[in-house]
């Protein structure tokens, strides 16, 4: 029985992808240096940001110049992306997730953003209301794929592994769900395509929100 459904934030709730790749090529110009492509940036999406930065720089991630990019990509995120985070957020999202919390599902998120980041987005966003927890990569200390964040909420809320769904539009999200036994729906909107998402198996792959919302509601009303 699904009691719990676990979130993906960007490119599963809120279309933040291409403001991703703007606010990292804003940080890399502040520090003077070249764009990278936007297919490289955006294959970065889902990991926590110190790995993203040191993944497109080369720079470990001892050094001090990662927090620093870190700071700056954050400045660009409450500069450029939360301001406009409503007029982001995906088609059926709303609506969709108003539908499950009628059903008594429980609904929450696990997101490489860092925790103040996710909560800042999500109330912008007009959705922070629906979620019972939000755990961010701050709040871990091995971030997606790592079964850890969905730990910490199964735990926290009490719920069986076999009672929880994980939905994403990346393998981080769904490989995190298949470490913690958890089943998985993966979303094609995002940044990760059909085929990809096929490699980690997930029990269903949606083109739009509104088939997760059916699938959930087929699965609460099985049980």
């Amino acid at each position: 029985m699904t009691k719990v459904v676990i979130f993906d934030l960007d490119g599963t709730l809120i279309d933040t992808p291409n403001a991703i790749v703007a606010a990292f090529n804003a940080t890399f110009t502040g520090a003077g240096l070249p764009e990278r492509e936007a297919a490289a940036i955006r294959r970065t999406i889902g990991l926590p940001l110190e790995r993203a930065f040191g993944d497109l720089t080369g720079v470990p991630l001892t050094d001090p110049a990662i927090a620093d990019f870190v700071a700056g990509y954050q400045a660009h995120f409450r500069g450029t992306i939360l301001p406009k985070a409503a007029e982001l957020v995906f088609p059926g999202v709303a609506d969709g997730l108003a539908r499950l919390a009628g059903l008594g599902v429980t609904l929450t998120v696990a997101t490489s953003k860092f925790h103040r980041s996710a909560m800042d987005i999500l109330t912008s966003a007009g959705l922070r209301d629906h979620f019972e927890m939000v755990v961010g990569a701050d709040q871990v200390t091995r971030p997606k794929p790592d079964a850890e964040s969905s730990v910490i909420i199964l735990e926290a809320l009490g719920v069986a592994p076999e009672d929880a769904l994980v939905v994403g539009d990346t393998t981080h999200d769904l490989l995190m769900a298949r470490a913690a036994g958890v089943g998985s729906v993966a979303v094609t909107y995002g940044v990760h395509g059909r085929e990809l998402l096929a490699t980690a198996g997930p029990e269903l792959i949606a083109d739009t929100f509104g088939e997760v919302v059916r699938y959930v509601d087929a699965e609460v009303q099985v049980s």
